[in-house]
């Protein structure tokens, strides 16, 4: 299993899993960042087979063959790991980060920004759509920074030259028939280039982008872009372009030194900003971070507190923007027979759309009829 390991809330998180999985299967080889935590992972679940670190299938692959040796074949051999159900399908353009956000320890595991060549990842793309794949999740450390490493180096695509960028390889993605669906998206200013091409249909109209607070100074503390102000207009200016847009973005309360007035401009900013998908985090110092040696510790139950009436205000506006899709017709990815997703859901971090019926893996057109603050219910039409 998969596992995160950069705050606290998620370490817990994936630890839990771990004990979930141990429960279900007894099986277990653990990897992803949490994988830097061996003792902590070993002390808590004595069980697990092995533990790797992020982005080594090597590893995964041997220690799954040495607890379960499989008969050779020398076509399946020569095929690809792949974790995620048939239909869709995460692909990782880079690897890496450029920043130096003080909550995280990205960096100091996986290093500065390295950008895949941009026809190895059409090639992978154009391979997972014809092996059926209808859904394509773009991911990365910073999926904006994509080909910053590079320079935008031109690559070639089906036989054009195509540069190492965002823009670009949205463009050419778009190209599958398929949908796109972009994660953690930096909020640099070529982001607006892609909005048109959401407005247009050729990627979904989707858009992941960690916003993590809103008062300036401590957006300056998390060395953070630091205007709110400026990221209202961009929103405004988005919507106007793509109407059909959803922004999901993550949020951390009770930073460092964090005051109920700054706590306020959060909410404010929630308010204003009308996101539609929204998580949010009580921050909690992970080893190795610089936020670490900032003063002024938030008391934990005053970090839950925030975290909670931060969530109450956003499932209010969850709800509201659910109910009004109420009486429309959605484009609906079967997951499992009655339950699939819009285009404003991403797999296993949004919410779903319930009905009667369908098959995984086909589109499914539903009547929406009922709405709770995150999910929708309808029937098949």
């Amino acid at each position: 299993m998969n596992t995160c390991g950069f705050i606290d809330a998620a370490v817990q998180e994936s630890l839990d899993a771990i004990g979930e999985a141990l429960d279900e299967n007894g099986k277990v080889v653990v990897t992803g960042c949490l994988g830097v935590k061996h003792d902590l992972i070993k002390s808590t679940h004595p069980k697990v087979l092995a533990i790797t670190g992020p982005h080594d299938t090597p590893a995964v692959m041997s220690a799954v063959h040495e607890h379960l040796p499989k008969p050779h074949d020398p076509y399946t051999d020569l095929i690809g790991v792949k974790l995620t159900p048939p239909h869709y399908a995460y692909l990782k353009i880079s690897e890496g980060c450029n920043h130096r956000c003080t909550f995280c320890i990205i960096p100091s595991m996986r290093g500065d920004l390295v950008s895949r060549p941009i026809a190895e990842v059409m090639q992978e793309a154009e391979n997972l759509v014809k092996a059926g794949v209808k859904e394509l999740l773009v991911i990365s450390q910073d999926t904006s920074a994509y080909g910053v490493d590079v320079k935008y180096r031109t690559g070639f695509v089906r036989g054009r030259p195509t540069k190492t960028r965002m823009t670009e390889l949205c463009r050419a993605l778009g190209e599958l028939g398929v949908w796109v669906r972009l994660h953690y998206v930096y909020p640099y200013p070529h982001v607006d280039e892609v909005i048109p091409l959401m407005a247009e249909g050729r990627i979904l109209p989707y858009l992941d982008v960690p916003f993590q607070h809103a008062s300036p100074r401590i957006l300056k503390l998390m060395k953070r872009p630091a205007s709110a102000e400026k990221v209202l207009e961009r929103i405004r200016a988005w919507r106007a372009i793509c109407p059909d847009i959803t922004i999901r973005s993550t949020f951390i309360v009770g930073f460092p030194g964090e005051t109920e007035a700054e706590f306020a401009e959060l909410l404010s900013f929630l308010e204003e900003a009308q996101l539609d998908r929204v998580g949010c985090f009580a921050y909690s110092p992970v080893e190795g971070a610089a936020a670490n040696a900032l003063p002024e510790a938030v008391p934990e139950p005053l970090k839950e507190e925030r975290r909670a009436r931060f969530m109450t205000l956003q499932e209010r506006i969850s709800a509201d923007k659910l109910k009004a899709k109420i009486g429309r017709t959605l484009k609906v990815l079967v997951d499992e027979p009655g339950v699939g997703r819009s285009s404003a859901d991403a797999p296993e971090i949004d919410g779903v759309v319930k009905f009667r019926g369908g098959n995984a893996a086909e589109f499914r057109n539903v009547l929406i009829e009922r709405a709770d603050a995150h999910d929708l219910f309808g029937r098949v039409q």
